[in-house]
């Protein structure tokens, strides 16, 4: 049976993190920054363990006003220092329970920044480079940050199986009505489009090629849990199963 690997964002206040937990393969933990607290951050981390789940850290701009999906215009050491501290408390965390931190993934307008900002791109690198360890990180492809990490840190090509896609690889803006895949059934197609035949279908229905190893659930989409466990039914049918570690 084929595999494939689903993440999740969690710990960011959703009600249903304990649901969402069994049925994914990598959890991106919020950790302070646009959400997240050392309480939830250590209910997530043991959940994850007892899942067999990867975890992630999921820094961001400091932005808890704006979840992290706003732009922030602030001085590079100081989003550096933001985004160490952020990886740090997760880690630390994640250590005192006997488990690894195995990537990062930044959050909202910090991963989109990153994917075509030079200049964010870099402090993020450099922010993961603090820890001089093995993180891989998260990111789209034919982004500014996989070209800029690449010899310097792995690289994870991420899609997004519950968000419609612009034929330049970037989301459709969450303002648009289009912008999310909630129907369970498009949700199935989407990904087994996006992993069987390695080809996004963009919003204005051009294919575009697909080179992910992991593909993401949001945590606050709409029954999100029940999409979840709907395609892991329709991926069983399909002879793939959720990877688990």
């Amino acid at each position: 049976m084929n595999s494939i690997h689903i993440n999740c964002d969690l710990g960011e206040g959703g009600r249903y993190d304990n649901e969402l937990m069994p049925l994914i393969s990598a959890s991106n933990i919020a950790c302070g920054g646009h959400a997240g607290t050392l309480e939830s951050m250590h209910q997530n981390v043991v959940l994850a363990m007892e899942n067999k789940v990867e975890i992630g850290a999921h820094p961001s701009y400091p932005d808890k006003v704006n979840f992290g999906r706003i732009s922030m215009g602030i001085p590079a050491e100081d989003l550096k220092l933001s985004i160490v501290a952020q990886i740090l408390s997760l880690k630390q965390i994640v250590e005192a329970e006997g488990g690894k931190l195995t990537h990062i993934k930044p959050h909202g307008a910090l991963y989109n920044d990153a994917a075509k900002d030079e200049n964010i791109a870099r402090i993020v690198i450099d922010s993961i480079l603090e820890f001089g360890e093995n993180f891989a990180i998260y990111s789209p492809q034919n982004s500014v940050i996989s070209k800029l990490a690449e010899g310097k840190i792995k690289v994870v090509f991420e899609a997004f199986l519950d968000r419609n896609y612009n034929e330049n690889y970037s989301l459709v803006s969450r303002s648009k009505p289009n912008a999310l895949i909630t129907e369970k059934e498009f949700v199935f197609q989407h990904l087994l489009s996006m992993y069987s035949n390695e080809k996004i279908i963009c919003e204005n229905g051009q294919k575009i090629d697909c080179n992910a190893s992991t593909f993401c659930m949001h945590s606050d989409t709409p029954d999100s849990v029940e999409i979840l466990k709907f395609l892991q039914l329709k991926l069983k049918e399909n002879n793939i199963q959720i990877q688990h570690s």
